[in-house]
Formats: structure tokens, C-alpha cells, sequence
């Protein structure tokens, strides 16, 4: 018998909006984190990140000293335009398993090329889009499109029963959905 993972209290995370390409001054944008278990969620944690910054690492892991948590699911890898999340150091720092989750499939080449067009630094961030590895895929309800994720820490198919177990009012996991709604709600505030 295989135990359901509706029970695991989950860090969902999502990003706000922000104004793009306002490059005279620094930009910020929402990031929040919802702890959700068993359809509740428990708390919320918001932080502004930088726009196009590498701070949103930082920020999760800030709020992991925090709170106590089986698992992380993010809502991509990347947040308030480019600000990377280095999931492979927030596994290695918190032992915790990381699920990135995209509803369409990740064009890492588009990626790559835009980092080297726009950063100094493309390399490192580009590193660590490449430090995911394989981009999975699974269908979270019959006749849905697609949804795609990337998992550091546990197997493919624990990620792809997780992903389904959480999507319940649409093929957007629960954490992440609510994450992203909370964010979008209170942005612009930073």
C-alpha cells in the first residue's frame, strides 16, 4: 500500500509581479512562501526580492531556519525576472526535497541565451539551471496539457504522485497556486 503525500507540510513558492525593464533603478518584486498540509495552510511567509537579482536563494533558506517543513515545491527556478533559485544548495543546506514545477516546458536554450545577452554573470546562473538536470513531465488530470518539474533530493515518480495529490481545483499544485495568488495580490508592495 502506498502512503498518500497530502499529509506533508509543504513550502509552495511564487513570485508577484513586478514592472519589467525599468533598468535606472532597482526593482523588487514578492516572493512568497505557503506552508500548506492536508488541504490548510498554516502560514505565509513574504520577503521582497530583487528583480533580476540572486537573493531569492537566500530568502528561502532564511525562512527554513524558521519553520518546519517535508518539502519544498517552487513555482519555477526562477523569480522576479532572473533571480535563480539554487536548489541544489537549499537541498544540500536543509536535506529537504525540492520539486520545481512549470505548467509549460522550460526552454533552457532561450534561457541560456538571454542570461548570456543580459547578465555578467550568466555562467554561474546558468549553472545552476543546468545543475537540475532532466526536465520530467506528467499529466495531473486525464485530458490536461502537460505539466513539467525537475526534483532534487527524492525520485521522479515520489515528485510526479506529489504533484498530482496537490492538484486539486486545477493541474497547478495547491502550494504553488496559492503561493502565486497571495503574491500577485499584494504586488506591488515592495
Amino acid at each position: 500500500m502506498t502512503r498518500s503525500l497530502q499529509g506533508l507540510r509543504i513550502l509552495g513558492v511564487e513570485d508577484g509581479s513586478f514592472r519589467p525593464f525599468q533598468e535606472d533603478v532597482e526593482q523588487h518584486a514578492i516572493l512568497c512562501g505557503v506552508i500548506y498540509q492536508s488541504g490548510n495552510i498554516e502560514d505565509v511567509k513574504m520577503a521582497c526580492i530583487t528583480v533580476d537579482g540572486m537573493d531569492s536563494t537566500d530568502t528561502l533558506l532564511g525562512w527554513l531556519r524558521v519553520v518546519q517543513v517535508e518539502c519544498i515545491m517552487l513555482g519555477g527556478i526562477t523569480f522576479a525576472g532572473f533571480n535563480i533559485v539554487d536548489v541544489g544548495r537549499v537541498h544540500d543546506e536543509t536535506g529537504l526535497p525540492v520539486v520545481v514545477y512549470s505548467g509549460k516546458k522550460p526552454d533552457n536554450e532561450s534561457m541560456r541565451s538571454a542570461l548570456r545577452k543580459h547578465f555578467g554573470d550568466w555562467r554561474a546562473r546558468w549553472r545552476i539551471v543546468e545543475a537540475l538536470g532532466t526536465i520530467h513531465y506528467t499529466r495531473n488530470f486525464q485530458n490536461d496539457p502537460l505539466v513539467y518539474f525537475e526534483v532534487v533530493g527524492r525520485s521522479s515518480e515520489w515528485a510526479e504522485r506529489l504533484l498530482r495529490e496537490c492538484a486539486v481545483v486545477s493541474r497547478i499544485p495547491e502550494p504553488i497556486r496559492v503561493a502565486g495568488l497571495i503574491a500577485r495580490g499584494v504586488s506591488p508592495v515592495c
